[in-house]
This record gives C-alpha cells, structure tokens and sequence, in this order.
C-alpha cells in the first residue's frame, strides 16, 4: 500500500499489543490532551511507546474507535487504575516543588498513622528504641510519654538497661512540655527518624537486584557484573553501589559485631574470616575475649587451605546475618554512602 504503512487488515483491539493500544490512544487525543499523559510514563515506557508510534503508519478510524470502546468499557466495569509509589511521584512532581514532593512522598511511604505520635505507634519496638538510644534521655522520656503504654513499655523494654532506667526517672520527675519544644522533637522525629524509614521502604529494581546479586558466589557476581557494565554501565555501577558485601561489616559498631558473633556459627565464623582482610579480622578478634579470638585464631590456622567457594558461602551467611539481624532492628547497618540508615 503506497503512501504509509497500515496496520496490515488489523481491526479487532485484541490483536494489538499493549504499546500499539497505548500509541494509538496517544496519538487520538492529540498534543493537548496527550501531553499530560506523556509525563506520567517513566523514560522506557515512552522509548517503547515512541517506538511502537513511529511504525504506525495509516490506522483506520473504525479500529481507533474500537479500541476507544473497549478502554471505556475497562475502565467502567473496573471502577479503578493502576497506581504506584512512583506514578504518584511522577504526578506530584507536575504539580510541587522538589522538596515538597519529597516530604509528601516521605509521609506516604513512612509507617500509617495521622499525627506522629499516631505513625510512632506502628513502628516495630526495636527499631524505635535502636534511634531513641542515641538520644537524650530528657527527649526519650517526652517520646515514650505521648505514645501509648503498650508500646512504651515494648520500646524501654528494648532499651539498654542503665539508659532506660534514666528515661524512667525523668518520666517520674516529668512536667508539662512547652509546646515549642514538643513541636522540635516532633520536627526531629519526622526529619531524621520518619525521612530514614520511609527511604529505605522505597525500593526499586536495582535494589531488588542488589539483593540478589549479594547472595551470588563471587565467581557468578563477577561474571554478571562484567556483562551489564559492558551493555549498561550505568546501571552495573548503581548495583554495586548498593550491594551490602562482606567488606561492609567492618562498618558496623562494636555492639552490633558482638550482637553478629552471638549468633553466627563458630565453622562459618572461622572459614569466613580465613579469606577476610586484616582490617576485618582484627576488627572481629577485638570484640571477643582473648580466650576466644586465642581458639578461633588456632581453628583458623588448623583448616589448612580452604576453597574460595567455601569462604564466599560462609562470608554469604554471615552477611545474611547481619541482614535479618538489623531487620529486627536489633543492629544497624549503614550504607554505602556513609549515613547510618536504619533497616527495617
């Protein structure tokens, strides 16, 4: 057919793919009205979209108008769309400053609840007590007061026991707060503590992927890294970045190392440490008695050689670990950009 490509003898929308329906309504509604709908599709989505339009060619009205009937009929017996986290994000970014979007998205991804107080109430005990220990025992004591007794006492239950008999006094000597000084530890909570939590809710695909290349022996993470930085650099650096390895256990502090050692086993502990640097090893040995690093050391020295699949798969557990171990809030890992990040 001279002039264009036609979309062959085409007529029925089902013989159409998701894209071809999705270029054909754009196309429809024309610059005017399908400009809004441009910014709400992420950069592939518009690559494939804008791929699919370009090879169009002559597509008959009575198809356009099929398949117009057949997205009104959808959207009518479904009574509903699909959102997202980050079509929200997308939408709101048309609407708001960066910052306000930001926050927004924050309070959305952060844990339910109407004020503070009401969102503290969802946030597992562990994890609240893991930040409120660095803080002062004045503002504790305000923190566990407004919230209610059920969780309070979970949360000073979770507390070390010096600092959590602190916080109980100055509950007892407690008076009533300012309202400017409730407003700043409700400030803080929300900028510091919310703001963490509801950063690591947000996840997306090279997270996920992260995560899946963490448990890859080191043979097998090497090969597939090579091979997406070769197609997408990109996206190879982004993974990398965000791999919590082995190497990053050297950032935990010297509570979290003994919390780690408490349930890691000896075999494991042993055969893991045989293939780390010395940075890593004295880091360990120095969190344990001298009786102990003394048997460990001797363990170590006896295992001979070791295979280095043996190492990876018991560096592996213990990073593992250490990963179920700050997702019951009971160590904190930090990430690989330098801030502490609490897991949950």
């Amino acid at each position: 057919m001279a002039g264009g490509k036609a979309l062959k003898v085409i007529d029925d929308p089902r013989h159409l793919t998701g894209a071809e329906k999705a270029a054909i309504l754009l196309l429809s509604l024309g610059d005017e009205h399908g400009a809004q709908l441009w910014t709400l599709l992420d950069e592939e989505e518009v690559k494939e979209v804008s791929q699919v339009m370009s090879n169009l060619g002559n597509v008959n009205s009575s198809l356009v108008d099929k398949l117009m009937v057949e997205f009104v009929s959808q959207m009518s017996s479904t009574g509903s769309i699909m959102g997202s986290y980050e079509a929200t994000e997308r939408l709101l970014s048309q609407l708001l400053d960066t910052d306000k979007v930001g926050t927004v998205m924050e309070e959305i991804r952060g844990p339910a609840g109407r004020t503070m107080w009401d969102k503290l109430a969802n946030v597992n005990e562990s994890v609240l007590a893991n930040y409120l220990k660095n803080e002062y025992p004045q503002t504790v004591a305000v923190v566990l007061s407004k919230i209610k007794p059920e969780h309070a006492s979970r949360v000073m239950g979770a507390l070390p026991e010096d600092f959590g008999l602190e916080c109980i006094m100055r509950m007892l000597r407690m008076e009533p707060v300012q309202k400017d000084i409730l407003d700043n530890i409700e400030k803080t909570l929300r900028t510091e503590f919310m703001s963490n939590l509801a950063r690591t809710n947000k996840r997306d695909a090279h997270e996920m992927m992260a995560e899946i290349f963490n448990n890859f022996d080191r043979q097998t993470e090497n090969r597939f890294l090579t091979s997406l930085g070769e197609h997408n650099r990109e996206a190879a650096e982004r993974i990398k970045a965000l791999m919590f390895v082995f190497e990053d256990l050297s950032k935990l502090d010297p509570g979290g190392i003994q919390t780690l050692l408490r349930v890691v086993e000896k075999d494991k502990l042993g055969l893991a440490l045989k293939g780390a640097s010395d940075t890593i090893r004295d880091l360990f040995f120095s969190n344990m008695s001298e009786r102990a690093a003394k048997i460990l050391r001797e363990d170590m020295e006896n295992m001979g050689p070791v295979r280095l699949k043996d190492v990876d798969e018991a560096q592996t557990a213990m990073v593992n670990a250490a990963k179920d171990l700050a997702a019951k809030g009971e160590i904190m890992l930090a990430d690989n950009k330098g801030e502490d990040e609490l897991i949950y």
